[in-house]
């Protein structure tokens, strides 16, 4: 699998490909009298393949794998950067003005996501199937993920943090938690060898789930108490 991250000014050179320039200088160089660098720049030797242009190529280790690219939080990204998708989402091609069409050797199966912090454009949305994942999962979905993400932490552990989470999510909160603030608690838990919650282990590590200081507030050694009484 391939990831590109999304964020605000990402480009070319970073999600697609970039010239190796020193090595294309290196060349030109050993060519001897006056070889220019054009006579090097078009050769793929010199490309330097970022994810984009990776997905479109076979896994060398696996040729007959299909490729998988991740590209994540789009509406992190800017408006031109989605137009220059549409090409690849479209056509599974990419044109290099320098070098020219590259068209995928097998077409990767590409899986975009968006936190919707800004709509995408509507033909960007057009070559993509719609998943809308939303809520959280089952509990015992949640801890099947805690105890994959963090298995050093017991197993009674894992299922008392869910427990605890799970009724936090319940209070009014400024920022809802995650399961990634669950994995993030029971991996911290786990560092700190704590094998069982208890009210000091939970006010020393309670800064891992809550991000906001109105919130800490809000959960103060009473709801700490009663979050932690609350059946498992």
């Amino acid at each position: 699998m391939l990831r590109l991250q999304c964020y605000e000014g990402l480009d070319t050179a970073s999600a697609l490909y970039e010239w190796d320039y020193p090595r294309q200088i290196a060349a030109a160089c050993r060519g001897g009298r006056r070889t220019t660098i054009e006579r090097f720049a078009h050769k793929s030797e010199f490309l330097l393949k970022r994810p984009l242009l990776q997905a479109f190529m076979l896994d060398p280790l696996n040729p007959a794998a299909q490729r998988v690219l991740l590209i994540d939080e789009i509406d992190h990204a800017d408006e031109p950067f989605e137009a220059f998708l549409l090409e690849l989402l479209s056509d599974f091609q990419v044109s290099i003005p320098e070098y020219g069409t590259v068209r995928a050797e097998r077409r990767p199966l590409v899986v975009t996501t968006s936190n919707r912090t800004r709509e995408v454009h509507d033909a960007l949305k057009r070559r993509c199937l719609y998943q809308w994942i939303g809520g959280y999962p089952a509990r015992d979905v949640e801890l099947q993920i805690v105890a994959a993400r963090a298995p050093e932490a017991g197993a009674d552990l894992q299922l008392r943090a869910v427990a605890f989470v799970r009724r936090l999510r319940t209070l009014d909160l400024f920022k809802a938690l995650g399961v990634a603030e669950t994995i993030d608690w029971c991996c911290a838990l786990a560092a700190l060898s704590v094998s069982e919650l208890d009210p000091q282990s939970v006010q020393d590590t309670l800064g891992v789930l809550l991000k906001y200081q109105d919130d800490l507030a809000r959960v103060d050694a009473a709801e700490i108490a009663q979050c932690l009484a609350a059946p498992a």
